[in-house]
């Protein structure tokens, strides 16, 4: 090794790493607990907006805060996407999969092939705890934000489109959210 290559090696170890700990520090880390934080002020109180890639949904609370909770969304090419109202709201709801979720999954649900059979609400209903209907026109879309049985898929895309929350966080939400909100996914 010659002089100046040591010289040159023994500047530059410490320099790596001051470039590699900005990058560490600047690391975003997914937290599904509610949270106020800032909005951009587009966006009016008593509106809930939905940003599947990142994971969260905001509730609005006065201009420029929102609560931000952390949701699990659809698979790909099977999320939502635009502006609903939320027309009903139910606790421990009723579920059935739709016909094209059995068409797609049909191992998974075979208990409902034939029949007519609705799983009760309670808490190894896959709605959860609470369901907010999302409409558009007045028709129902078939999705909604609901709390889960699975509180792992919570930051992951692997719903049949729709929004899911820890339950105790759809419980929260659930009770902030009136009939009539609109809802945003972008």
């Amino acid at each position: 090794m010659h002089r100046r290559s040591f010289i040159a090696s023994a500047l530059a170890a410490p320099l790596a790493s001051q470039l590699a700990t900005p990058a560490i520090a600047q690391e975003v880390v997914f937290d599904p607990t509610p949270q106020y934080v800032n909005i951009k002020k587009d966006f009016l109180p008593g509106q809930l907006l939905i940003l599947p890639r990142s994971y969260y949904l905001y509730w609005v609370t006065e201009p420029r805060t929102a609560i931000r909770y952390g949701v699990g969304v659809g698979k790909a090419g099977l999320e939502f996407t635009g502006t609903a109202t939320i027309a009903v709201k139910k606790e421990w709801p009723t579920w059935r999969p739709t016909d094209e979720m059995i068409e797609r999954s049909p191992e998974s649900y075979e208990r409902f092939i034939d029949n007519d059979y609705v799983q009760p609400g309670g808490p190894s209903n896959p709605l959860g705890a609470r369901a907010l209907y999302l409409f558009q026109n007045g028709v129902d879309t078939y999705f909604r934000i609901h709390g889960t049985t699975e509180p792992e898929s919570i930051g992951r895309s692997v719903s049949n489109g729709c929004i899911r929350m820890l339950n105790a966080h759809a419980i929260d939400l659930y009770e902030r959210v009136p009939i009539g909100t609109v809802v945003t996914v972008l």
